[in-house]
């Protein structure tokens, strides 16, 4: 395995106090390998990794395109290839974790996709869609009105009576926050959650992802390629490259002061400040 440079060591009628030493998710040394179809080339996506996050916490995986983070997020809460290695997803290894029980920890892990469009039927209104999953779900799903929902992610009752078609980049997703946050997660993935959406959109989108955390103590987990919106969302941060970690810790310490060469590559890459020391 790589070596890994170190940086350093809140209005729920459902609250969960965060308690960040309960292990909601724990990878050790997670290898996932594709196989091309055409050629028979074997490719690592995911190359000996590692980490854990507690209850309440936030914790970004950042890198560039096909850096592998998707792919460890989805082997790491199930919902994808799984490899080889140790995977801890809400007290359950998932190795030996058979499909019925599998299907019964879906509800306490919710993705919120890049593309919240193809995340949601184009038959169904928004009504419709939290109409079904109330009907798969109703002991999680009764705590709150369709309208209230909507009012913790900021939208208004009409939007009940909208299909997807008719609703903004920003609106759809917050529709799709509002269906996770409906079956009361213990683990969001967010995966680049505001990729497409107008920069004051993005914002109010982060906002309300780390609202959820804080009144609810989900963790959140964020996969993204930009890291100023890794910054102002998450405490500690995992840099990969190439299917590996290469760098970890506190976000502040590792975005000030990085200390392996790809991540201050992608610092620099970034346009004007971002990412500089907030004043």
């Amino acid at each position: 395995m790589a070596e890994v440079v170190q940086a350093g060591v809140p209005g729920d009628r459902h609250p969960r106090t965060p308690d960040t030493d309960t292990a909601v998710l724990v990878v050790d040394d997670l290898v996932v390998e594709h196989r091309d179809r055409r050629t028979g080339t074997v490719l690592r996506a995911v190359d000996g990794v590692s980490l854990r996050i507690g209850a309440g916490e936030s914790v970004a995986v950042v890198g560039e395109s096909g850096s592998g983070k998707t792919t460890l997020a989805m082997a790491a809460t199930g919902l994808g290839a799984r490899g080889v290695g140790a995977i801890r997803l809400l007290g359950h290894e998932l190795s030996s974790t058979g499909r019925a029980q599998l299907r019964r920890l879906r509800p306490e892990v919710q993705v919120v996709f890049q593309d919240p469009h193809g995340s949601l039927d184009p038959r169904q209104s928004v009504r419709s869609g939290l109409r079904e999953l109330r009907r798969l779900q109703p002991e999680r799903t009764s705590w709150i009105t369709d309208t209230d929902l909507l009012d913790r992610v900021r939208l208004a009752p009409q939007i009940l009576d909208r299909f997807p078609h008719q609703l903004s980049g920003g609106q759809a997703q917050r529709v799709c926050i509002a269906r996770a946050l409906l079956m009361r997660p213990r683990l969001i993935v967010a995966d680049e959650p505001t990729s497409g959406l107008d920069v004051s959109v993005q914002a109010d989108v982060l906002a309300l992802l780390t609202e959820i955390r804080r009144s609810t103590g989900a963790a959140l987990l964020m996969i993204s390629h930009d890291l100023a919106v890794v910054r102002s969302v998450c405490d500690l941060v995992h840099v990969m490259c190439h299917g590996r970690v290469v760098e970890s810790g506190p976000c502040e310490k590792v975005f000030v002061a990085p200390e392996h060469d790809y991540t201050r590559e992608l610092l620099a890459a970034m346009p004007g400040a971002r990412w500089r020391s907030r004043r």
